[in-house]
């Protein structure tokens, strides 16, 4: 079924209506919030859609899985990590992050910093 979620700001968040944004509560990630654009809801089947927002000091888990990752950077600022080298990010940026490929996302400014991405969807969400 398609589907359009409209952007909403709430505040100094980025919203869309119709998705329930969630605080991310696990070991290694701080001061991140996932929302999930595009996925299971929607009957998507190939992709899955989600922003990501990092509050100042966040940052999400230092990993490497199977999955690339394809992202965007809409908001603030930042930086990734990806193997042994860190490099800047400012909005309309793009990551491609390979499949077993170490990263990281790190939040390096006083403002949220948020992104798209996007990933297989027989990745998990």
């Amino acid at each position: 079924m398609s589907v359009v979620h409209h952007f909403k700001k709430e505040g100094s968040a980025y919203r869309w209506e119709g998705v329930e944004a969630s605080a991310l509560q696990i070991d290694g990630i701080e001061g991140a919030v996932k929302n999930v654009l595009i996925g299971d809801r929607e009957g998507a089947p190939t992709f899955i859609m989600r922003y990501f927002e990092l509050q100042p000091g966040g940052h999400s888990k230092l990993e490497q899985h199977p999955h690339e990752h394809e992202v965007i950077v809409l908001r603030g600022e930042g930086e990734v990590q990806l193997g042994e080298k860190t490099t800047a990010l400012k909005p309309y940026d793009t990551v491609f992050v390979e499949g077993n490929g170490l990263h990281q996302f790190r939040n390096t400014s006083e403002e949220p910093f948020g992104f798209i991405c996007i990933i297989p969807r027989t990745a998990t969400s």
